[in-house]
Parts: structure tokens; C-alpha cells; sequence
């Protein structure tokens, strides 16, 4: 869908290489300019994953030569991506000011935990922290417990690289209509707190002073529970026509302690009813008996057991290079990506690709 776009990523942490990861996989030409020499972070792998179907070179941007090359590559594309602190591309020479300045149509692309102003520009922080001040962390974990989200993907994905992607794709429409390039502020605190908008749409019935007191974070109908062989099912039957066919399954349908779905003062004792049906059979037996229905039920899988679930192998998530693609075009197949390369590995191509253009 991306084909003959070009997007020069500078290496980085977390979501700025997923957003690079995600152009690539709608396939635009992602060429990411490595460090020379990695940087200690620890768990992560000489080969990334997010650097799959991207072309790699190393460069040392403190080397003239080099700083030639990576401006000879943005020089011709259509978009650039970074994820350093305020100011450190500016120091670098590689700001928006210089790069607009060579190619004004240019979509600069700026990845960032706080913004590129704002007290806290210039501080360090992670996932955890954006969603904190954002106000998206009050809404996780369970009544009494500590908020908590899965790593990653609330703050560094959803409110991070996805709202880049976005932004960037924006800026290439803008740039393609008026020949006008810009630049993508996108800080995670401000993806958080825009994906608040949906549970803020609800009104009144979602609380924003308790947690665990709203209408999709507080009721019996929408939590996970434990069962007797460790593992855990989660149920979310909002609806009333859901929450019957739940009831229906869980033999309730005459139970006069579940006709009020929605009366808050019953939710504790309805909760504490269903934690126990629930914890007296193994998650494979409520799988089997909600396999079939319009329940809002389901169990909640590792990583490992959710690649083969039918469901996840029949629509082909998972490749031998991570998971599939998304989303999904009617205008074409699906494409499986390309390994991730090494570090430098196209470096020898794309220089005798720059001078046989004259560009360096």
C-alpha cells in the first residue's frame, strides 16, 4: 500500500522502531541508519525484530563522511523518523530546521515519551510513567491491587507508535497534495491521554475519581476470573442480550441475584458468586462451553498458547518472522515479512546506490 514511499529511520528504542516496523510492513522503503556499535539495552537482540523488512546501514553521525551519507538519504526521502530526546538531532545537524531546509517536503517524524516541549521535554521516563500522568494507568489492575497494563502496549504502541504512524501518513497525504513537508510532534503522554476518549464518551457511567466503580472496569460482567487449574477466563457481556446468553451458559438465567446487570451496589457479591463457579472447573472447561457463543467469554492465553488457537491459525497472525502484517487490504495478499537484517548488512548497496545517482 506504501510501495515507492521512503522513510530514513535513525535507530532508536521502543516504539519509534515499531512505527518504522509497521511502514515497512505496508510496504514502504524503510531504510534504518544503525549505530556502528550497538548500545547496551538490556533483553534486546543483535537482529531486532522491529527492524524486519527494512534495509540497514551503519553510520557514525559524529563523522563527516558518514553525516554526507545519512544526509544524502534523507535528501531523497519522502519521510524521517526519530525517537532521541529534545534537542539531540538538532546537536547532531540533524534537526527539522536543516532537514526541511533540503528537502522541504519532507515529513519529519518525532518520537518522543513527553513532547518536544512541555517541564517535562527533556526528562527521562518509560511506558509507565506516560500512562501515569496521563491518567490511562488509573483504570488498570483490580480493586485493592497496584494499576497495571501488559507492558508496552498501551503506552509505547497505542499511544506512541500508532500515533506516529498516523502522523506521519497525515504528513505524507499533506506533502504529496501541496509539495509542503512538516514535522510529526507525537509524545506517548499525548496518544494516552487521547485514547481516554472513548471511556470519557461514556459520561456518567464511567468514573473517573474510583477505580474499579465503572461501567466496563467495576461490574461482575466485565473482569477476568480464576479457575481451578491456575488459568484465568475473561468475560465483558456489556450488552444485555450478551449478558443473557452469558447467564444462560453459566445456568443463572432464574438466579434472582443476576437479573440487576447493572446495579453497582450488587456487583461485589455477583463478583464474588461467579469467582467461585468459576474457580471450581479448569479454563479448558469454560473455553469448551463459551467456544460457540455471543457471550463476550474467553480464555485468556500466554503468548506461546495463543499461536495455535485455531481462531489465531486460521487467519495466519503469526510468521517465521513475528507476527503477520496488519491490517489486512482486499487488494492484496497478505504479505509475510522479511527477516530482520544485520547490523550494516545493506550498507555495501545503499552507498553504490547514492553514487551511482550522485548523490555522494
Amino acid at each position: 500500500m506504501l510501495s515507492g514511499i521512503k522513510i530514513v529511520e535513525f535507530e532508536a528504542l521502543g516504539p519509534a522502531p515499531f512505527a518504522g516496523m509497521l511502514l515497512a510492513d505496508l510496504g514502504a522503503e524503510v531504510t534504518v541508519i544503525h549505530r556502528k556499535a550497538a548500545a547496551e539495552t538490556p533483553g534486546k537482540e543483535e537482529r531486532n525484530l522491529l527492524d524486519r523488512g527494512k534495509r540497514s546501514i551503519a553510520l557514525d553521525l559524529k563523522n563527516g563522511g558518514d553525516v554526507q551519507v545519512a544526509k544524502a538519504l534523507v535528501a531523497q526521502a519522502d519521510g524521517l523518523t526519530e525517537g532521541m530526546r529534545p534537542g539531540v538531532m538538532e546537536r547532531l545537524g540533524f534537526g527539522p530546521d536543516e532537514m526541511l531546509a533540503m528537502n522541504p517536503a519532507l515529513v519529519y517524524g518525532r518520537m518522543t515519551g513527553w513532547g518536544q516541549d512541555g517541564p517535562r521535554a527533556k526528562q527521562a521516563g518509560h511506558d509507565l510513567n506516560y500512562l501515569s500522568l496521563s491518567g490511562a494507568l488509573f483504570y488498570g489492575g483490580v480493586a485493592g491491587d497496584t494499576p497495571g497494563v501488559p507492558p508496552t502496549m498501551l503506552g509505547d504502541i497505542g499511544g506512541g507508535a500508532m500515533y506516529l504512524v498516523v502522523g506521519m501518513l497525515a504528513g505524507l497525504l499533506r506533502a504529496r497534495e501541496t509539495g509542503q513537508g512538516n514535522v510529526v510532534d507525537a509524545a506517548i503522554v499525548d496518544g494516552a491521554s487521547h485514547m481516554m476518549a472513548l471511556l470519557l464518551s461514556m459520561g456518567d457511567q464511567f468514573s473517573t475519581t474510583s477505580r474499579r466503580a465503572s461501567l466496563l472496569d467495576g461490574p461482575h460482567w466485565s473482569r477476568c476470573y480464576a479457575c481451578s487449574c491456575g488459568g484465568h477466563v475473561s468475560v465483558q457481556c456489556l450488552e444485555p442480550k450478551f449478558y443473557a446468553m452469558f447467564l444462560e451458559a453459566m445456568g443463572l438465567t432464574d438466579d434472582a441475584g443476576f437479573v440487576a446487570q447493572f446495579d453497582a451496589e450488587q456487583w461485589p457479591v455477583q463478583t464474588a458468586r461467579l469467582a467461585g463457579m468459576f474457580a471450581g472447573k479448569p479454563r479448558a472447561h469454560w473455553a469448551e462451553i463459551f467456544a460457540n457463543s455471543d457471550a463476550c467469554v474467553a480464555p485468556v492465553l500466554s503468548p506461546d498458547e495463543a499461536r495455535s488457537d485455531p481462531h489465531v491459525v486460521a487467519r495466519g497472525i503469526w510468521t517465521a518472522h513475528g507476527p503477520a502484517p496488519a491490517p489486512r487490504f482486499d487488494s492484496m495478499p497478505l504479505q509475510q515479512p522479511s527477516p530482520s537484517p544485520a547490523r550494516g548488512q545493506h550498507s555495501g548497496e545503499i552507498l553504490k546506490d547514492l553514487e551511482d545517482r550522485g548523490l555522494i
